[in-house]
């Protein structure tokens, strides 16, 4: 594990790094135009490829389960923490919504999807994808939209991002993924749609690099240090431990807790935009979550690889 997970480590800076350097040379609207491709096109192409060789026999139902378990606790406990914090020191409203979705969803796709790859496995990748599209991506554009609508102003109206949940590509080919799992393709042609998916996956890191060299502020860091203890540490912990005590251990486990330990999903940027909440807040989360993920990846193998 020790050199998978080096491996990851370069994977990840290096496909970061890459966005990074390319945000600074290339046009402004092209990570718009590479993360349209991606939606459209590149991730339902790799969530097919990958549902091929994926194991859907066992508990599979247990990955959404969780996920929203994960999803309505880190709203809870986030909730309790805005209450007593507010106490203290006067919190405006945007700032509350988008602590409270920066606390919620995860980057369970762009991100969970290739770590989940290299430390577990094809294998396990459907406990990865059910998590994401079913417990992650509803979450998102269902309770998270809520929590926008109720804490933001200039309101835009739901219909945008109900739209965007039930347009959602991915969510699709997750149904596509299934139907055609089963069906034999030449040798050759799997072996290009890997390479292909494998491809896909590092263009979601170029992208994420890319996004991250947009952002640049860090002025409410303490702030976002606390959503992400709740996000990031606190939850996963908890759930994961609670995984241990029904019997849930291996690898579905440890797929689990990487999803519920992602950083915030970029999702919350795209809410927080249409809703008017704190963009600054979020924008700072998403930086120092990012980067305290590669801090947090070894604790949980160590603690919940079995």
């Amino acid at each position: 594990m020790g050199n998978s997970l080096l491996n990851l480590y370069v994977y990840l800076i290096g496909g970061a790094l890459i966005g990074i350097g390319l945000e600074r040379v290339a046009p402004a609207k092209a990570p718009v135009y590479l993360g349209n491709f991606l939606l459209w096109i590149g991730v339902p192409l790799s969530i097919v490829t990958f549902l091929r060789g994926a194991n859907l026999s066992g508990m599979i139902w247990l990955a959404p389960t969780v996920a929203w378990a994960a999803i309505l606790l880190s709203t809870g406990v986030a909730w309790i923490w805005i209450r007593y914090r507010s106490t203290k020191a006067v919190w405006r409203p945007s700032t509350k919504g988008s602590f409270l979705l920066t606390s919620m969803v995860g980057n369970t796709g762009y991100l969970g999807y290739p770590i989940v790859l290299a430390l577990v496995g094809p294998k396990y990748f459907a406990w990865a994808l059910f998590y994401d599209l079913l417990g992650t991506t509803i979450g998102a554009y269902g309770l998270g939209v809520a929590v926008g609508a109720y804490f933001g102003s200039q309101f835009q109206g739901n219909w945008q991002l109900i739209q965007q949940l039930l347009k959602n590509p991915p969510l699709w080919s997750l149904v596509a993924g299934l139907y055609l799992r089963n069906i034999p393709l030449p040798l050759s042609v799997e072996q290009i749609l890997k390479v292909l998916a494998w491809a896909i996956i590092f263009l979601s890191l170029i992208l994420i690099g890319m996004r991250l060299g947009q952002l640049t502020s860090l002025r409410q860091l303490p702030k976002a240090c606390a959503s992400l203890s709740i996000k990031m540490v606190l939850i996963p912990l908890a759930l994961g431990t609670g995984l241990t005590l029904v019997g849930i251990t291996g690898s579905p486990r440890l797929v689990l807790v990487l999803q519920m330990a992602m950083p915030p999903a970029f999702a919350t940027l795209v809410i927080t935009e249409v809703y008017n909440l704190d963009h600054e807040f979020t924008v700072t989360t998403l930086v120092a979550g990012s980067a305290g993920l590669l801090l947090l990846l070894p604790a949980w193998i160590w603690l919940f690889q079995g």
